[in-house]
């Protein structure tokens, strides 16, 4: 981006995307809720956001939608793309796993107009069931991965990602964190896309799959790289150090050295030391980083890396900041993505020689490993304090959830149970302990089909949208024994309540045994006309007439009663049980 910019603007990281998706001409955003990209994809939602750059004739509009499928999600924007227009995917680190079948296949293969996927990771796992590192998709795909440090870099890296999308004729990866939420800054806001976007080339079909392979070695990965080297996004901090750098190269060490007079020794240490330490760091462990070393006693002696263009890594510019500093930290969050690719040099410490911890980077971190700077490993001492608000911190079950009796009852129940990646996974831990296992959102089913013994499956209905339908389909056509709840609370209770679609249709044409049960009828009142609340999909009345039965016993020693039951019946059974979710 080598613009002048038009304006500037005060705003936290996420609005800073939100600017630079206005400003770059983006035709359709679609985003699959999930911590953190859920609060960024709200501000593509709001009908009172501002979408025209005042400063540029050029009106922006986009259609932004939820899903309930990450894989689903980028092939729409895939077809976005090669139709013209521009298209944002927003997932969270675990969603990267789903869509990237078509991301791997659309490099080699190639879009038309920009696609970008911001993929939100989750240091520390505040709201996630694993810690993953989506920046490692940048080499699996081979596609550029921005990891941004601050609000003005959010904006240019987005503005950048799109442009450069459209140069490879691929997507590109833009990697966030909760971190740049929070930070604020100012960013220069640039004049609006005016470009006509370009379509899918079907001349790409005239090379065979290993052509076009080897057609993305030969002319576009070089570009990315030279990409990499040459931006202004990847630097070292502009400091005191180039006065001091410039005078070393013009004299030499040596001539400093032998022109200082005794006293003044530790000066020539001080000059010695500038480019004794440095520090390469990207992302939002960047703004850590660089709130370290404001502090007294941190302001001179460091050099500091900062990368926002992070696959492919700038080896180059690396390696020149590697041979004028003695020691290097590498910060990062959350894998050790940079140190894996430059260790071999060993002049490197971080997370793999135990100065900084895997996962979320506090500023304490970093100063533990400056202090122990000089070791070639370290062994971190546990945080009591950090562990023990962990403790605190975990997520339990609302207690007014209605779905709480039927966790007692799966709890003193013999019976194997996979639960799923919604609200039935804080189930797991004591002391309600009623799931066994829950592995990724959607495979509860799956995963109840290989218990040795019938067993049983709780998963939500926006995990059935998800991808549980897929296992359900599995179950059904190949006669697995399993019973499946499905809790339907028709909202994604997780990630902000998002709406799900209504499956009971789909699913009788599926599977034979369906069965509804609804725990909204309050106890002791009769069901009104039409209401269910318990039935079969056959239509056999259960009870007597539906919508005249008083209930004579509690709703959940009835649906007890019904798990029981389907326990004992052959096959697949599933069991639709309706319960209204209390936060949304």
């Amino acid at each position: 981006m080598k613009e002048e910019a038009v304006c500037e603007i005060a705003c936290n990281g996420f609005e800073a995307l939100h600017l630079a998706v206005i400003d770059s001409d983006v035709a359709l955003i679609i985003g699959v809720p999930g911590y953190p990209v859920t609060s960024l994809m709200e501000l593509f939602l709001k009908t009172d956001m501002p979408l025209t750059n005042t400063h540029n004739t050029h009106k922006s509009t986009y259609r932004a939608n939820w899903l309930t499928n990450e894989k689903v999600a980028l092939e729409i924007a895939l077809g976005a793309s090669v139709s013209g227009r521009r298209a944002l995917v927003l997932v969270k680190h675990v969603g990267m796993n789903l869509l990237s079948d078509p991301l791997i296949t659309s490099v080699t293969h190639t879009i038309g107009a920009g696609l970008v996927i911001i993929a939100g990771d989750d240091p520390g796992v505040k709201g996630s069931q694993n810690e993953q590192d989506s920046r490692w998709y940048g080499r699996i795909a081979e596609v550029a991965v921005f990891d941004p440090v601050n609000p003005d870099t959010a904006y240019r890296t987005l503005r950048r990602a799109y442009e450069l999308s459209e140069e490879i004729r691929a997507p590109v990866i833009l990697r966030v964190t909760a971190g740049l939420e929070k930070t604020e800054g100012k960013v220069r806001r640039l004049p609006a896309s005016s470009a006509v976007h370009p379509l899918f080339d079907r001349s790409i079909w005239r090379l065979r799959m290993m052509e076009k392979h080897q057609h993305f070695h030969s002319k576009v990965y070089p570009m990315l790289e030279a990409e990499a080297e040459n931006t202004d996004l990847n630097k070292v901090t502009e400091e005191i150090e180039e006065e001091i750098e410039e005078e070393i190269e013009e004299k030499g060490i040596e001539e400093i050295e032998a022109d200082t007079q005794t006293s003044e020794q530790k000066e020539v240490e001080r000059i010695k030391g500038v480019k004794r330490i440095g520090i390469i760091s990207s992302g939002f462990a960047s703004s850590v980083v660089e709130t370290v070393l404001k502090k007294p006693g941190y302001s001179h002696g460091f050099s500091h890396l900062i990368l926002n263009l992070v696959n492919p890594l700038p080896l180059q510019k690396i390696g020149n900041f590697l041979k004028n500093n003695r020691r290097v930290l590498v910060a990062e969050e959350s894998e050790p993505f940079i140190e894996e690719h430059i260790r071999i040099s060993g002049n490197v410490c971080g997370k793999k020689t135990g100065h900084l911890p895997y996962g979320q980077i506090m500023p304490e971190d970093v100063e533990f490993a400056l202090e122990h700077i000089e070791e070639d490993t370290v062994s971190s001492p546990v945080d009591p304090i950090r562990t023990e608000f962990r403790k605190k911190d975990r997520a339990a079950i609302c207690e007014d959830c209605p779905y709480l009796p039927l966790y007692h009852f799966l709890r003193t129940s013999d019976i194997q149970v996979a639960g799923d990646m919604g609200c039935s996974v804080r189930s797991a831990p004591e002391p309600l302990a009623a799931v066994d296992v829950s592995f990724a959102l959607g495979s509860a089913i799956s995963v109840a089909c290989g218990f040795e013994k019938k067993g049983i499956a709780v998963i939500g209905d926006f995990a059935l949208a998800h991808s549980g339908i897929l296992g359900l389909l599995n179950a059904a056509s190949e006669g697995y024994e399993v019973l499946v709840l499905v809790l339907q609370n028709e909202v994604a209770a997780m990630t902000g309540g998002q709406k799900v679609p209504e499956l009971k249709k789909v699913i009788e044409a599926i599977v034979p045994d369906v069965s509804v049960f609804n725990l909204d009828v309050e106890e002791g009142k009769e069901v009104q006309d039409g209401e269910e609340k318990r039935e079969g999909n056959t239509g056999k009345e259960i009870e007597k007439e539906m919508g005249k039965e008083v209930k004579k016993s509690t709703p959940y020693s009835e649906l007890s009663d019904l798990i029981r039951e389907k326990l004992t019946l052959p096959g697949t059974s599933v069991i639709f049980i309706k319960g209204k979710c209390r936060k949304y």
